[in-house]
């Protein structure tokens, strides 16, 4: 399964974001198989949920990827598979979303608090506006935005309730560090969702992990740009293959 990648898509939008980066791996590499997987609904906050599901539905000694949380969740996957992964690569994925007192490069609680109760309040209309976050730093912000809210699956305040609720507990940094296998994070400097600053932050938790910044672009940078960052995934792909 080392030819196999399985990319997990972010909060509430569907995998549609991904499919460009995919088709354009597979355009690079026709032996490297691609598989986006939906984000599970355990009905459930709890991470062992999730991950129980996720671990249940994917192949063993794949590539573990994802966009947001869903490359969040690639980690604590990654880290809880240990030798059975070959390996992680995240595409704007804090390490926490919400501020913590020894991670400030991260979402206001305050922020991320008004986003929930908008969520609960009317979803689809949070989608709307989470798309536009998304799309912000796109040379076609609203052009951007449009394609994540017309792409989105239907919102359900459940769901995606409890996708919030885990992405404001999650902190990956333990996660991370006990991965022993190649790691590429990749973040955007104009993404107004993870702030630039936690590329940094995390190069100098994580010194021997490669992590890239993409000038001028925002959350949505590799559905934006999905060639490039597929060059720059099959580099890694194949250097850690080489090791």
């Amino acid at each position: 399964m080392r030819n196999r990648l399985v990319l997990l898509p972010g909060w509430g939008l569907g995998s549609a974001p991904l499919e460009p980066l995919a088709a354009a791996l597979r355009g690079l590499d026709e032996r490297l198989q691609i598989q986006i997987e939906p984000l599970p609904a355990p009905g459930s906050i709890s991470l062992d949920d999730w991950l129980d599901e996720l671990d249940s539905n994917l192949p063993d000694n794949c590539w573990l990827g994802g966009w947001s949380l869903g490359g969040m969740l690639a980690a604590e996957l990654a880290a809880r598979r240990g030798e059975r992964c070959c390996g992680l690569l995240t595409l704007a994925s804090n390490p926490c979303f919400v501020v913590r007192a020894d991670w400030p490069h991260a979402m206001s609680a305050s922020t991320f608090a008004e986003f929930q109760a908008g969520c609960a309040a009317n979803p689809a209309v949070c989608l709307k506006r989470f798309s536009v976050l998304c799309a912000q730093g796109s040379d076609d912000a609203r052009g951007m935005a449009r394609l994540l809210a017309s792409a989105a699956p239907l919102a359900l305040s459940g769901p995606l309730d409890q996708g919030l609720q885990l992405l404001a507990a999650l902190d990956i940094r333990a996660a991370l560090q006990r991965f022993a296998g190649p790691q590429l994070h990749l973040f955007a400097a104009a993404d107004a969702l993870v702030p630039a600053e936690a590329a940094g932050a995390l190069l100098a938790l994580l010194p021997d992990v490669e992590i890239g910044l993409v000038e001028q672009l925002g959350h949505t940078f590799m559905l934006e740009h999905p060639h490039e960052v597929a060059a720059a995934i099959q580099a890694f792909l194949h250097e850690a293959k080489d090791d």
